[in-house]
This record gives structure tokens, C-alpha cells and sequence, in this order.
């Protein structure tokens, strides 16, 4: 499990997570666990778990940090 805050949201579906590490990571509103993606703002902590792809890190099971 990684934290990161929520760098940039695209009104298709998709964002960016600016991880504790210093990188960005690629989400999916589908990676979205326990909260909706529609119901995320930029700047807000979330938790994720980290896969690597073809075209770069990408986060998978998203949920508020804490859970």
C-alpha cells in the first residue's frame, strides 16, 4: 500500500495520483474501491496499491488513506 494525494482529474474516467515518493501515477475511476470516483478532489490523501504497465505505474484499488 503506497499514499499519494490526487494530482489531476480528467471528467473521463481517468487521473493522476502525485505518490508519497514523488512520482505520477495513472488511475482509472474502475480502481476506485471503497469511495466514488466522482467523489474525489484534487489534493485529497488516498491509498493504493502500485502495478507496473506498458506505459508507466499505475494504481489499483483506491480508497481513502486510513482504510
Amino acid at each position: 500500500m503506497e499514499l499519494g494525494k490526487i494530482k489531476k482529474m480528467s471528467d473521463r474516467g481517468f487521473g493522476f495520483i502525485k505518490s508519497s515518493a514523488g512520482d505520477e501515477v495513472f488511475f482509472h475511476r474502475s480502481e476506485c474501491q471503497t469511495l466514488a470516483f466522482d467523489s474525489l478532489s484534487e489534493g485529497q490523501e488516498v491509498a493504493f496499491d502500485r502495478e507496473a504497465s506498458v506505459k508507466g505505474p499505475r494504481a489499483r484499488n483506491i480508497r481513502m488513506s486510513g482504510e
